[in-house]
């Protein structure tokens, strides 16, 4: 199936689609460290990138028109911070917001599908409005906004056109999810818009979660089975419940095990990488950087759980952020390497020199694991689609 990846960053979507059997015909970014980061790897010949054709451009001078053959999917995350919580809140008054660009491409390539990511923020009440203006464009994207008019107008007109012919030419759907849900060893919530062409299919269903808390608790502490596999033999108090011990009693109620993968935890994700130092580095970009300090809700995350949000930050690791916390209790930070695998990026993947630049880029990716399950249903929904119309030519 071939793809337009947008917004790309250092590749962590487009890696997941590509595994989920999407073959990329564009990759666009602007930023020049992400895409040296990108080239560094295409390079190297990494699984997936080597094949990929970037595209250093701003996105608003990409011309599609180059592109022959039919697009399955377009895909992308547009820039967050209109619509983070840390930030101005400027939704779509700043200048930043490119999602007009990302629904640009859908008109021009009219793809059978579209997949777009961003914050969660995205979807809280003061975004309402301008939350359903996206919905009503995406679903539209012929009705262009005109040059000078406001949104708010182009709102106006959509519904109005919408109302009178009553048909969309996609069907949209915007979930917030957990990426632990979606096989990601890292808690980090998002949102995810998703759309189908009307006449590939109607009768389609978000992607369901492959992974649960349920089933890690289950596996933690009904059948045992996390532990055998990690060779942790238990003894008296040696775990702590926490705050599974309430869902552990709801699950226990409902005696069967549960459905799908438990969630990924640091252990499962970093657990085979030599301990790191200061002195050595045995594996590629796993050298241990001092000075992490835990703060009041910045207290690391544990190693039996998904790892909580891996953060960008301005300067590299913003305090009491991306860290482990050890068995005496004390905090480290992730070094480089367990961050890209917490990100499911594999270890040949080259990241950028320096302490800044990869946290910017590894803090902003797209976990890996995400791109691929979600991918996966989105070529679930497409080839049912043509299997349907193959039995109705019959």
């Amino acid at each position: 199936m071939r793809s337009v990846e947008l917004f790309a960053g250092c590749g962590g979507l487009a890696m997941g689609l590509a595994r989920a059997g999407f073959r990329h015909k564009l990759v666009v970014e602007i930023d020049p460290h992400a895409v040296n980061t990108l080239r560094e790897n295409k390079r190297c010949k990494v699984a997936h990138v080597e094949h990929w054709p970037i595209e250093a451009k701003d996105i608003k001078i990409i011309d599609y028109s180059g592109i022959s053959d039919e697009i399955d999917l377009v895909a992308g995350g547009p820039p967050c911070q209109p619509f983070s919580i840390g930030g101005r809140h400027l939704g779509p008054e700043d200048y930043r917001n490119l999602w007009p660009e990302a629904i640009r491409a859908v008109r021009e390539l009219r793809p059978r599908a579209f997949m777009f990511e961003n914050v969660r923020g995205l979807l809280r009440p003061a975004f309402d409005d301008y939350l359903s203006y996206l919905k009503q464009y995406l679903s539209s994207p012929e009705i262009a906004i005109r040059a000078g008019e406001r949104w708010q107008s182009h709102w106006e007109r959509l519904r109005r056109r919408t109302a009178s012919v009553s048909v969309t030419s996609y069907k949209v759907v915007f979930r917030a999810i957990n990426t632990a849900d979606y096989g990601a060893a890292q808690q980090r919530h998002r949102a995810i818009a998703i759309g189908i062409r009307s006449d590939v299919t109607e009768d389609w269903v978000f992607p369901a979660a492959t992974h649960s808390r349920k089933a890690l608790i289950w596996s933690k502490y009904v059948s045992g089975s996390y532990w055998l596999k990690h060779g942790i033999e238990l003894r008296g108090s040696a775990v702590t419940l926490g705050s599974d011990t309430a869902m552990l009693a709801r699950i226990v109620q409902d005696i069967y095990e549960p459905v799908g993968a438990p969630w990924q935890t640091i252990r499962d994700t970093i657990a085979d990488l030599p301990t790191p130092s200061e002195n050595s580095e045995p594996v590629l970009n796993h050298r241990l950087r001092p000075g992490a300090k835990a703060y009041p809700r910045h207290t690391g995350s544990q190693w039996d759980q998904p790892a909580k949000t891996l953060k960008a930050g301005n300067h590299g690791v913003p305090g009491g952020e991306n860290m482990l916390i050890l068995r005496d209790g004390e905090v480290r930070y992730f070094t480089l390497r367990e961050m890209a695998r917490l990100q499911g990026l594999p270890d040949e993947f080259i990241l950028p020199s320096g302490w800044k630049r990869p946290i910017q880029q590894l803090g902003n990716a797209v976990p890996v694991p995400v791109g691929e399950s979600i991918g996966q249903g989105i070529a679930k929904i497409l080839a049912a689609s043509v299997d349907r119309k193959s039995l109705a030519a019959a």
